[in-house]
């Protein structure tokens, strides 16, 4: 038995946009940033984290700003430039951009807890749901001044919205990266349920 050469090429695609966005996730951001700004090793301050959230910690909110638009851009240019080659592709492009982010080869796989980046193939993916999670981030946010608590709601209830409106292989994705987002946020999750947790704003 032969293998279908269109099945074959759309695999081959599929795993070219695994890789590709997973080398596109995995630039640290944050670090490079911090360090040409003059802060050093970020990963020696406040969390340790290279994320956007910890580079606040530094007192430069443009840092942050510029933190937390170059690892959302990241996700949304990898499922862009892998939806040139169709669906699947674009997904792949978008979870290997996710990947990247939380566990990137240069930094021995321990990099950010993947908000931004989140948000970045959201927006390329669906830019609705975008707009009603970034809501419900904002409020929670607003509400509680948690960073964290307020990407965990989000987290949970975007898988939700796309099973609920039918689109059902983003919520799949969604569903599986929502799941190594509240791993990369157990240690928060535990100080939330401690009351230990540090608010926006705080060092």
């Amino acid at each position: 038995m032969t293998a279908d050469p269109i099945q074959l090429a759309f695999t081959w695609a599929a795993l070219g946009g695994l890789v590709f966005g997973y080398l596109l996730g995995s630039i640290p951001s944050g670090l490079i940033l911090a360090r040409l700004a003059g802060f050093g090793d970020i990963r020696g301050i406040g969390s340790g984290n290279i994320g956007a959230t910890n580079v606040l910690r530094t007192g430069n909110k443009k840092l942050a700003a510029a933190t937390l638009l170059a690892d959302a851009l990241k996700g949304t240019l990898a499922v862009l430039l892998a939806s040139r080659f169709g669906t699947e592709p674009a997904l792949a492009a978008a979870f290997g951009a996710f990947l990247g982010h939380c566990f990137p080869v240069w930094l021995r796989f321990s990099g950010g807890k993947g908000v931004a980046t989140y948000f970045g193939i959201l927006l390329a993916l669906s830019w609705p749901t975008m707009l009603a999670a970034a809501a419900i981030w904002i409020g929670t946010a607003f509400a509680t001044r948690y960073s964290s608590l307020a990407a965990l709601l989000t987290s949970a209830a975007t898988p939700v919205i796309f099973f609920v409106t039918g689109q059902i292989a983003l919520a799949e994705l969604f569903l599986i990266v929502t799941v190594i987002l509240w791993f990369r946020h157990r240690a928060n999750l535990a100080r939330l349920l401690k009351g230990t947790e540090s608010r926006i704003g705080q060092k």
